[in-house]
């Protein structure tokens, strides 16, 4: 297929820069898959509506990765230099304790071997400040840093001096402030990692999430730390050659079983986000069987795909051309998913990660 097959008319307008409280009052487009493509049905709903759309013994899947502040803001630091220009990174990808692949702009201001002072000046290492080193310089505005903190010392220091990285159609309209900290966390965040939320799961509240378990509605988590890669253009007109950003991932021993288990008896999978999705279809088996999985996943799910683990999809309302938008029309078909959409922007719905939700059933094979 091609990428222009992906594209719609999407109004600046409606894309949200703030969400809305409280975080279950946000809408709810149910899109239900009929006979003929590009007419689904469709229903405006309420986010705090979704338990009428699960029966007891249903499971839901969610992503329990926390967001780390990846934004930083410096100035590059070299002997000689009658300058210190201001630096931008966004880390993207652990490689271990101190060492991070980052996106950083203006990526022509440096070289190898160049400092970034990160945080306020002084001497030493602590929570006001963050040096790192470029140790390599790639393509497309990458580089790998190399903290001079290790270990818990540098997630302190992250802490501090780190702002949250708010996507790119938010941040580039406005400037990260305090609530972001809270607002682009899900209540499900325990695991530190991501850099990116899994914005499906920021409709949930705990009182919706006692609602859904009194009326019989089971949970289980997984992990999948969402990477910058996820707001990365897709650059090729062929979809088939554009290659993904690969992030880690696990579906524990006990939350297989648990899926597997509530499959047998009937119950259905309801995955909650995009990076919920992604993370059980490569830990499902040909068959659908869900295995224990814990490692890096460059899964790229698109129209032809055959979904194994997932059978009902919360989501949000995803870019042009991007790959989240692609899996969604995998999920639920193109033609029906662009009829959703120009619904969608005709009632004023709320676009991206700050935005409304989708309640999405699978297409008839």
């Amino acid at each position: 297929m091609r990428l222009s097959d992906f594209d719609f008319e999407l109004p600046e307008e409606r894309i949200a820069l703030r969400p809305v409280r409280p975080r279950d009052a946000a809408r709810m487009l149910v899109v239900r898959p009929i006979e003929t493509p590009g007419q689904p049905q469709l229903e405006d709903r309420i986010f705090r509506d979704l338990p009428e759309y699960m029966r007891p013994g249903d499971i839901l899947v969610f992503n329990d990765t926390r967001v780390i502040p990846a934004r930083l803001e410096g100035r590059r630091v070299r002997p000689g230099a009658d300058s210190m220009p201001r630096i931008t990174a966004n880390l993207h990808k652990q490689e271990d304790a101190i060492t991070w692949r980052a996106f950083v702009r203006p990526a022509k201001k440096l070289q190898e071997g160049d400092r970034i002072l990160f945080g306020l000046s002084g001497a030493g290492c602590s929570v006001d400040e963050l040096w790192a080193e470029v140790v390599k310089k790639g393509q497309g505005g990458e580089v790998v840093l190399r903290f001079s903190c290790p270990g818990q010392d540098l997630s302190a220091a992250l802490a501090r001096v780190g702002q949250m990285p708010l996507p790119p159609y938010i941040a580039s309209r406005r400037k990260p402030g305090p609530a972001d900290a809270i607002d682009y966390q899900t209540i499900f965040a325990e695991r530190e990692g991501a850099v990116a939320a899994p914005t499906a799961g920021l409709h949930f509240t705990h009182d919706l999430l006692r609602r859904l378990e009194s009326g019989g509605v089971r949970l289980a988590r997984v992990t999948l730390h969402v990477g910058a890669g996820t707001f990365l253009p897709v650059k090729t007109e062929n979809i088939d050659e554009h290659r993904m950003h690969a992030e880690w991932g696990e579906v524990s021993s006990t939350t297989a079983e648990l899926l597997n288990t509530a499959r047998e008896q009937g119950g259905r999978i309801f995955c909650v986000g995009t990076t919920t999705v992604r993370i059980l279809e490569t830990a499902a088996d040909e068959e659908g069987r869900i295995r224990p999985f814990a490692g890096e996943t460059d899964i790229f799910i698109k129209p032809g795909y055959r979904f194994r683990a997932t059978e009902v999809m919360i989501t949000n309302f995803h870019l042009p051309k991007s790959t989240l938008f692609m899996l969604v029309s995998a999920f639920s078909g193109l033609e029906n998913m662009k009829a959703a959409y120009t619904h969608a922007v005709a009632h004023e719905y709320r676009f991206y990660s700050y935005g409304d939700a989708c309640l999405l059933f699978p297409q008839q094979p």
